[in-house]
């Protein structure tokens, strides 16, 4: 009798609320694959201005030179800057800083984006 009853009482997932789960799984799996992209492409490019910041050779060149090969190198890697704006180069008293500062909006579902904000800033100091 008392082997009956806890069997009656023991029961598995629902339908439901297994597909609730894969619902919710598949949802950040989506949301994952839409996010990577935009956070691919500004490691890369974090990666080329670091690249050039730690170069002693290129920071000998003008500031011109250095914003084409960086140009040179993020077309390599087939990366697009979002504008030019976004990454700017100053030299100040010998000191070069780079700084990136762009947003980038990714479509999700329907009418909803996400707006992925990327601020780095990097010195290097002129040979």
């Amino acid at each position: 009798m008392i082997l009956g009853t806890s069997l009656r009482q023991q029961r598995g997932a629902s339908f439901f609320g297994t597909l609730i789960v894969v619902l919710m799984i598949g949802t950040f799996i989506a949301i994952g694959f839409k996010l990577y992209s935009p956070y691919l492409q500004h490691g890369t490019l974090t990666s080329v201005v670091e690249n050039v910041a730690n170069d002693r050779e290129e920071l000998s060149k003008p500031i011109n030179v250095i914003r084409n090969n960086i140009n040179k190198r993020l077309t390599i890697n087939q990366v697009k800057l979002p504008s030019p704006e976004a990454l700017t180069i100053v030299n100040e008293q010998g000191v070069i800083k780079f700084t990136i500062n762009y947003e980038q909006r990714v479509p999700m579902f329907y009418n909803i984006d996400a707006v992925v904000k990327f601020n780095d800033y990097y010195e290097a100091s002129q040979p």
